[in-house]
């Protein structure tokens, strides 16, 4: 792979994120976990490009990017589109994702992706903030939340952008 600017994106972002998804990855290489996610987006925020990840508590994930510095996004050509339903349809406190979608975990600097990923973001955590239904303005939105699982943002600086 080799390295990009951010603003190089292959594609739009709504597309990449929304459209494609991507799988959101972090730990280390001794412990990893990654989940499908169609929520998200890119921008710019504090004179930093960054990323808006959107992660459920219950989400096995989620203790993965609250203890790490950095996580990654991979998006994948359309091929891959059965291995993200299944990341996003299965726990890894269950299955060994990675090994039944025949992903093969890399690593930069330690941080873990996919080698089959066409586009890899690469992002140092800098903020993260819990969803509230007192700070929903359109009250239509919390029929997401049946659960009250409300999700917790977490903001990360691109720090690299990977592209095959």
């Amino acid at each position: 792979m080799n390295e990009i600017s951010p603003s190089n994106l292959p594609k739009s972002p709504f597309e990449m994120i929304g459209k494609d998804w991507m799988l959101i990855t972090a730990g280390d290489e001794n412990k990893y976990n990654t989940m499908t996610a169609s929520w998200g987006g890119v921008g710019v925020l504090w004179n930093k490009n960054v990323v808006f990840a959107f992660v459920r508590p219950q989400r096995f994930t989620f203790d993965f990017l609250n203890d790490n510095e950095y996580f990654s996004c991979s998006f994948f050509k359309e091929e891959y589109r059965s291995a993200l339903a299944f990341c996003g349809k299965y726990s890894g406190r269950d299955v060994d994702k990675a090994k039944e979608c025949n992903l093969t975990p890399d690593f930069s600097e330690d941080v873990p992706f996919f080698s089959q990923a066409d586009t890899v973001i690469i992002c140092k955590k800098l903020y993260v903030q819990d969803m509230t239904e007192d700070n929903f303005v359109d009250k239509a939105l919390l029929s997401n939340y049946s659960d009250d699982d409300y999700h917790r943002v977490f903001i990360g600086e691109i720090v690299k952008v990977l592209k095959k």
